[in-house]
């Protein structure tokens, strides 16, 4: 499988696998003195946030990659509006995993602990508020962590929305297990295998289902929640594994794909539950990657095709947030890591709210003068 991995950074180079270890890009320039930790940016919406974490296990499978078990276990991470404004900031990731994954990004210069230090605008453990709240499930990248989603979650949560973040365990350099162990890549061994995405993004959908499964049952605030409103949002191969979850559970009534190449089949009847695609040039209509071009055809209901041709495949995560901490100058030419932060939550969000509140959103309908990086395709960048 070939993408485009950030150094950490947000900054991007192109790799033969999804997992090879990334050389810092040519055109990235390493400055003498990092910013110190990365502060995510403010949550928009009116409330507060709360997160807390579950881990579940799941011994009606063994799991995909590591044989010397035989049950499936996940790190969920959820974030939740809350009426406690004060308390102990919810942690970005462990020193640990902030080690393992700065080894495997190639990151050199900085303690290996910066990125766990990178400060958070959710309470831990608060107590949840609200009623009736629409779901949405997040997955992350290939090879990245949950918390690399993390300012998206913490901007739905305070919109309104549960949030369920999804640590796919061994498919990212670091998840830190309910024991205490460090569950590394076993998947990267296997990533230039035939079918691998195509396996990837149903064993992903799997665990989604499974999640579903059990919150009822294993989080106190589950009946804040409306499970007649689920959507599913991912990005690169979480934004593939939305659809095929969106696939083979009905219970997700929406999703988001952002720039991932699609593996899951849509029936060649049609699939009609709403779904947007939200990408890089790399997913302009007949650019490199087709996936999108394909499945758009049958996608017969509600449909949305999105492009910001200065983004690059980490800019709808935190990635480019932490450029300063790792110090780490942008390459000239990319959207703005607070810019792209900004569009990605805005466009995520009037999807949900369109789909999941009911409220309409004139922003999905035309371009916006507000935020002209983002073009309508395929009307606005070439007929697929």
């Amino acid at each position: 499988m070939r993408h485009l991995l950030a150094a950490a950074a947000g900054l991007a180079v192109l790799a033969a696998s999804a997992c090879s270890a990334p050389t810092p890009p040519r055109s990235a320039v390493v400055s003498a003195t990092p910013t110190g930790p990365a502060t995510l940016p403010a949550p928009t919406g009116a409330h507060p946030v709360g997160s807390t974490v579950l881990y579940l296990k799941d011994t009606s499978r063994p799991d995909p990659w590591n044989l010397d078990v035989d049950a499936r276990e996940l790190k969920v991470t959820l974030w939740y509006p809350t009426g406690q404004r004060d308390g102990q900031r919810a942690p970005y990731m462990t020193p640990k995993e902030s080690e393992l994954a700065m080894r495997r990004y190639g990151i050199a210069g900085v303690p290996d602990d910066t990125l766990s230090k990178t400060r958070t605008n959710a309470i831990e453990d608060a107590e949840p508020t609200g009623r009736k709240l629409p779901l949405v499930v997040l997955s992350p990248g290939f090879t990245n962590p949950m918390s690399t989603l993390t300012s998206l979650a913490e901007d739905l949560a305070s919109r309104g929305y549960v949030v369920a973040g999804i640590d796919h365990t061994y498919e990212s350099y670091a998840t830190t297990l309910s024991d205490g162990r460090v569950a590394e890549c076993l998947a990267c061994d296997s990533d230039t295998d035939p079918g691998f995405g195509t396996g990837l993004v149903q064993g992903r959908a799997a665990d989604v289902s499974f999640v579903l499964d059990q919150l009822p049952s294993k989080w106190d605030g589950s009946d804040r929640i409306d499970r007649s409103k689920i959507a599913m949002a991912g990005q690169s191969i979480g934004g593939a594994s939305a659809m095929a979850a969106m696939v083979k559970d009905s219970r997700v009534r929406a999703g988001i794909d952002m720039d991932g190449t699609t593996y899951a089949r849509i029936p060649k009847s049609g699939f009609s539950r709403p779904f947007m695609f939200l990408g890089s040039a790399q997913h302009v209509p007949g650019g490199r990657d087709t996936s999108w071009d394909r499945d758009w055809k049958l996608l017969t209901g509600w449909k949305r095709w999105l492009v910001l041709p200065g983004a690059e495949h980490q800019s709808f995560t935190d990635g480019p947030l932490m450029a300063g901490a790792l110090g780490i100058t942008p390459v000239a030419g990319i959207l703005p890591a607070a810019r792209a932060a900004e569009l990605t939550r805005t466009y995520v969000a009037a999807f949900l709210d369109q789909h999941l509140k009911s409220k309409r959103q004139p922003l999905l309908d035309k371009p916006s003068s507000r935020y002209p990086e983002v073009k309508l395709c395929p009307e606005a960048c070439g007929q697929s």
